[in-house]
């Protein structure tokens, strides 16, 4: 007997059940070299591996088909089964491997794979009553594929007939489209950007137009006293005191003021005009800092 079929269980995490471990089977070749018609060794065989486990199972599927009698007991113990199957086509799926692919909870397909479904052939000799017979025998054969072909796609029954009429061969995209499989394969996406963090909106203060709230709150603007405004010249002299200065035109300016305004207190000779730094100076203005530098020193 020739096993085309391959078992391979995944590592079990520690302290799990080895028996819900997920298993990969590896259908490729030919389905069965011999027909399981008339076999009661190898299906059993087949089936005893399949229900060594509990846990999900992964089918990969690469086979131009084969018996269609081993194909449709496989496709029902797949189907039968408790565990979740996944079936992947990552070359051919074509004639009794088609109807095998059917049996999987979700169906994917590689972006180069390809997926035939056809009508089912045989050999027959003899007069014309066992000829008939043959006929009769694959027309049932169709009707069971179609169950399978209907039962995944959702098509009719006349149209997945003309399909198999046709021989028609799928790519991927025309498989997705048709029904015969979920969706395409695609690399597992290595990276994944963190969702920026969500805003969460101001809140309207329920105090806001309250006038009792406002009138009992120390902060409330209604309640502090008016200020006056602003003196510019307090203004470069507090420049002064702290260091703050923010260009060269206000450090001359508030040095100017503040010479000017201790000026005033030592000299009782009328105030003589100041003229702006960028016009220059007067003889007399320059003689009134020296007298006033001799008074600070």
């Amino acid at each position: 007997m020739n096993r085309f079929w391959k078992w391979v269980r995944n590592k079990t995490p520690a302290g799990e059940d080895p028996d819900l471990a997920e298993r990969t089977l590896f259908l490729n070749g030919t389905i069965a070299s011999e027909s399981w018609f008339d076999d009661d060794v190898t299906p059993a065989l087949f089936k005893s591996d399949l229900d060594s486990g509990k846990g999900p199972i992964t089918v990969w599927i690469n086979s131009p088909g084969g018996d269609v009698w081993a194909a449709a007991q496989i496709y029902n113990m797949l189907l039968s089964y408790t565990g979740k199957v996944t079936v992947k086509i990552d070359g051919l799926a074509a004639s009794a491997a088609s109807v095998i692919a059917m049996a999987g909870d979700e169906v994917l397909v590689s972006p180069v794979s390809m997926l035939m479904i056809h009508n089912p052939a045989t050999a027959a000799m003899g007069d014309k009553d066992d000829l008939a017979q043959a006929i009769s025998m694959l027309d049932s054969v169709k009707d069971s594929i179609l169950n399978a072909y209907v039962k995944k796609t959702g098509l009719s029954k006349n149209k997945l007939s003309k399909l198999m009429d046709d021989e028609t061969w799928m790519d991927a995209n025309k498989a997705v489209e048709l029904g015969f499989a979920d969706r395409v394969m695609e690399r597992p996406d290595l990276y994944h950007e963190e969702e920026p963090e969500k805003k969460v909106p101001e809140q309207d203060d329920p105090d806001e137009d309250d006038p009792e709230k406002k009138k009992s709150d120390p902060d409330s603007e209604e309640d502090q006293p008016e200020k006056e405004p602003d003196d510019p010249k307090k203004k470069d002299e507090d420049r002064i005191r702290t260091g703050f200065m923010y260009s060269s035109r206000q450090m001359a300016a508030a040095f100017t003021n503040k010479v000017k305004n201790h000026y005033k207190t030592v000299n009782t000779a009328p105030e003589k005009p100041v003229i702006d730094i960028a016009e220059g100076r007067s003889v007399d203005a320059l003689m009134d800092r020296l007298n006033l530098l001799h008074t600070m020193m």
